[in-house]
């Protein structure tokens, strides 16, 4: 039995925020394999126009992902909520192996089992070349910290 990931449904305001900036917290480690316990083993996804299904294939996924966006650094922000299902807004910056950056914007449709593991994501994101100059996330590699804005901060 897979243990339980506070905190669990159903989220409240508080805890469907501590819930999301956990989730920053984890992709913003770069680690596949931690990622990928906040998941279902059998978690679906819809990312883009790729259709994952389990742990295996978010860690295959999200390895291939970060080996071509360097520089990662991303923010998410809870946009809405109920029971056991949310709506985050979230815009990460990176760079690809040329050098060029890009800002990516996305939402993305959560659903959650009692344990507190998401069993469905689905996101959609666009991207949108940025310069150097235009980059607004420049903390140190991992874990925003704390007093950096946020989306809505940002004007994102």
């Amino acid at each position: 039995m897979e243990a339980e990931r506070p905190p669990l449904p159903p989220f409240t305001m508080e805890s469907a925020t501590e819930k999301v900036r956990l989730a920053e917290d984890g992709w913003n480690s770069r680690d596949p394999a931690r990622v990928s316990l906040a998941y279902t083993p059998d978690s679906q996804w819809r990312n883009r126009a790729d259709f994952l299904q389990g742990r295996d294939a978010i860690v295959a996924f999200l390895t291939r992902k970060w080996e071509r966006e360097h520089e990662y650094r991303l923010i998410k922000e809870l946009w809405g909520f109920r029971e056991n299902r949310m709506a985050v807004r979230f815009a990460y910056e990176w760079h690809d192996g040329s050098g060029d950056w890009f800002r990516s914007y996305g939402n993305e449709l959560w659903e959650f089992d009692g344990r507190g593991l998401m069993r469905r994501r689905i996101a959609s994101i666009n991207d949108a070349p940025i310069t150097d100059a235009e980059r607004k996330y420049r903390w140190p590699q991992g874990r925003r910290p704390d007093d950096h804005p946020g989306l809505s901060d940002l004007g994102f």
